[in-house]
């Protein structure tokens, strides 16, 4: 891309704001792991059906963090510790344990690339032709009958010079 920032996932914010949705509302949030991605790090012996469940609880992990490319923490399976490492597009599902709110998370489409800038590197507009027809015009001092209808048509916008 041009813009030199990469189109960041949304599902790392969404995760972590719904991780603190459940802290705050006292309950126990869990994550649902794709195990086969191969960037995995979990405990094999706990993998069912290619998933693992874990506990995200503060109480269940240390030196916890959720960042855009992955969650990691160290946890204790079996009685031994393990570092733990879900790379975000790993992470399949987040729910509280008590209730099974959350959110499942599909794939997600591809960012379109960013217009092209100018100079500024603010993004170029062009002018817009208008259209009398998609806009019905009204007599001065009538009034239309019923709610006005949005035009019709893909949304423009319009340069004012």
């Amino acid at each position: 891309m041009d813009s030199g920032h990469p189109c960041l996932s949304s599902r790392p914010y969404l995760a972590r704001a719904l991780f603190q949705w459940l802290l705050d509302n006292d309950l126990t949030p869990h994550a649902v792991v794709d195990a086969e991605h191969p960037q995995v790090e979990v405990p094999r012996q706990f993998v069912q059906n290619g998933q693992i469940v874990l506990n995200l609880s503060p109480s269940a992990v240390r030196d916890f963090a959720m960042e855009n490319d992955a969650i990691s923490f160290e946890a204790r399976f079996g009685g031994q510790p393990m570092r733990v490492m879900v790379p975000s597009e790993a992470l399949v599902a987040i729910y509280g344990r008590e209730n099974g709110v959350g959110m499942v998370f599909g794939h997600e489409p591809v960012m379109p690339e960013p217009e092209k800038a100018n100079d500024e590197g603010v993004p170029a507009l062009s002018e817009v032709e208008s259209d009398d027809a998609t806009a019905p015009e009204e007599e001065a001092g009538e009034e239309a009958e019923g709610p006005r209808r949005p035009p019709r048509g893909k949304p423009s916008l319009r340069v004012i010079k």
